[in-house]
């Protein structure tokens, strides 16, 4: 138990009712909620109920390419929101996308919120050159456009969703540093850090047991808003050709997939992918701004 807290099971039972009554005040948050938790449900076992692989060259039939939502295959299929030029059913393939474009999204935001974090956290608790060091090179990692420096990354070290998450990581983990650092530096000069010290505890344990915890509300919002954000990032990559492979689709490229027949009649093929995205973006970024106003309620627009 950190000295800055003392808190016992009853008072962290009452906080955690007090936060679900604050996020239940807002309808447009239990909506997002609702919506992201039915995405990410989806993405986790709805392929397992499809009757298609997309990807999976053994079970397609090109006599069933590019027909419109609801139509009926050679097979007898139902294809609801119809499928692409290889024959592919575009409901199991926006499954698949979207499972692989949380997947990374979450993925690079965790290892970005470890990294970024534990650099923030040196630096506003150590100081001096230390703290110099970091933050420059965080200035330095702000400087780029997130875009250009991921594209640049990805020439050097190439495609695939590893690599992809890499290259997110780097672009990100500047934001957690920053971010940690500044709460670092409100919680040092405080009254139960002072104590810590004192007591002659070891900079390791007043970092990661006393200092940490105090600091981790604001890393939170910010995880949760860069997610939505890492998701876009990987999908404009994506579309451009430098992210996923075929193999491993996500709705960025299905997206590019279809491009090229959104102006011939086949809008589905691109269409459907864009809205499963843009609605996985909104949830997150909704769910983060009420997180937000929750864990800093100054901040709530009222």
């Amino acid at each position: 138990m950190s000295l800055a807290s003392g808190a016992t099971p009853a008072a962290s039972v009452s906080s955690r009712r007090a936060f679900w009554r604050r996020w239940a005040e807002s309808r447009t948050a239990l909506l997002a909620g609702l919506l992201l938790l039915g995405l990410v449900l989806a993405a986790i076992i709805g392929p397992w109920f499809t009757t298609q692989h997309p990807y999976d060259l053994g079970g397609l039939d090109l006599m069933d390419g590019r027909l419109a939502p609801g139509s009926t295959g050679a097979s007898g299929q139902l294809f609801l929101l119809g499928t692409d030029e290889q024959g592919r059913d575009m409901f199991a393939a926006i499954l698949y996308g979207l499972r692989v474009s949380l997947l990374i999204g979450l993925g690079s935001t965790l290892l970005a919120l470890a990294l970024g974090g534990l650099l923030g956290l040196v630096a506003g608790y150590a100081g001096g050159w230390i703290d110099t060091l970091i933050m420059r090179l965080a200035d330095m990692q702000l400087s780029f456009p997130p875009i250009l420096l991921a594209l640049i990354l990805l020439v050097l070290i190439g495609g695939g969703a590893g690599n992809v998450m890499l290259a997110l990581v780097a672009v990100q983990w500047a934001y957690y540093a920053r971010t940690m650092r500044s709460a670092a530096l409100v919680e040092r000069g405080k009254e139960y850090m002072e104590a810590a010290q004192v007591l002659g505890l070891p900079a390791w344990r007043i970092m990661f047991v006393h200092l940490l915890p105090n600091c981790l509300p604001p890393l939170i919002v910010v995880a949760a808003l860069q997610t939505a954000s890492a998701i876009g990032l990987e999908a404009t990559l994506s579309f451009l050709g430098l992210g996923v492979p075929v193999t491993q689709p996500s709705l960025g490229l299905l997206i590019s997939n279809g491009f090229q027949y959104l102006f011939s009649g086949q809008y589905w093929i691109s269409v459907f992918p864009g809205i499963a995205l843009l609605l996985a973006m909104t949830s997150i970024n909704l769910v983060a701004d009420r997180l937000r106003d929750i864990l800093n309620p100054r901040l709530e627009v009222r």
